[in-house]
């Protein structure tokens, strides 16, 4: 069967074919479906990578500090997150903890499922942030309480500048990661890049073209950020450290 790439040049409504594939007003080209189910994949990894940032870095920090019970926190977080399937987790946010907490009914999907992917992908990162503070020598923790800071204010002026940049490296994998794991959010309908092959595939016969057309937008927004985060690593290398020069 032959390659129609022109199947994208065409009004997702009445199948006719539209000069130079991108519609105006009210006529919607499959290349525009296309490109906005892009810009869905983008917002939720964006979002949901701010996220396991965020959080993953808190639940990573608490597991380096002399307080058990925080220790345990931290732990308890990693591993519930870490051990429960990412499509599971999806599932739990949109269909589960909605009915449990009532607020939570008034929030959109889109922004469930960027919970849902924060929080599976901060397990990961507490786990880096951790291993990137553990790595330090002992000496600096000590270090700066001895001269008189508090102990936050050790992590933040000591140990977590050099520790957030050692771990680079690891986090650069899970930033694309991220992006590849956002396709499960077509399982509750968010009009990202899977469920556009999926539906688009559908409705024109043309599933090669679709499927390769996703495919291709996925290796694209992973590589950049590839290539975003090795020039950040250069940046911030630290001489003499892992991966230093």
């Amino acid at each position: 069967m032959a390659w129609d790439w022109q199947v994208f040049c065409k009004d997702i409504t009445t199948g006719e074919q539209v000069a130079g594939c991108l519609g105006r007003g009210r006529d919607v080209t499959y290349l525009n479906w296309l490109l906005s189910a892009w810009g869905w994949t983008v917002s939720v990894s964006a979002l949901a990578l701010l996220v396991a940032l965020v959080a993953g870095s808190l639940v990573g920090i608490l597991r380096t500090t002399p307080d058990r019970r925080l220790v345990l926190f931290g732990d308890a977080w990693t591993e519930l997150f870490r051990n429960i399937p990412l499509l599971v987790q999806i599932f739990l946010w949109y269909h589960v903890l909605p009915a449990l907490v009532p607020p939570l009914k008034g929030l959109p999907g889109f922004v469930l499922v960027v919970f849902a992917l924060g929080f599976f992908t901060s397990a990961r990162i507490s786990e880096q942030v951790r291993a990137g503070i553990q790595s330090l020598p002992r000496g600096q923790r000590h270090a700066g309480l001895a001269i008189g800071l508090t102990l936050p204010q050790t992590y933040r002026y000591v140990l977590l500048p050099m520790a957030f940049r050692i771990v680079v490296p690891p986090l650069t994998s899970e930033a694309m990661n991220i992006i590849k794991n956002s396709s499960v959010a077509f399982a509750v309908s968010i009009a990202e890049l899977t469920l556009f092959a999926l539906q688009a595939g559908e409705e024109t016969a043309r599933n090669i073209e679709m499927y390769l057309a996703a495919t291709a937008l996925y290796f694209v927004s992973a590589f950049a950020v590839n290539r975003v985060m090795l020039a950040v690593e250069g940046r911030v290398r630290v001489p003499g450290m892992i991966g230093g020069r």
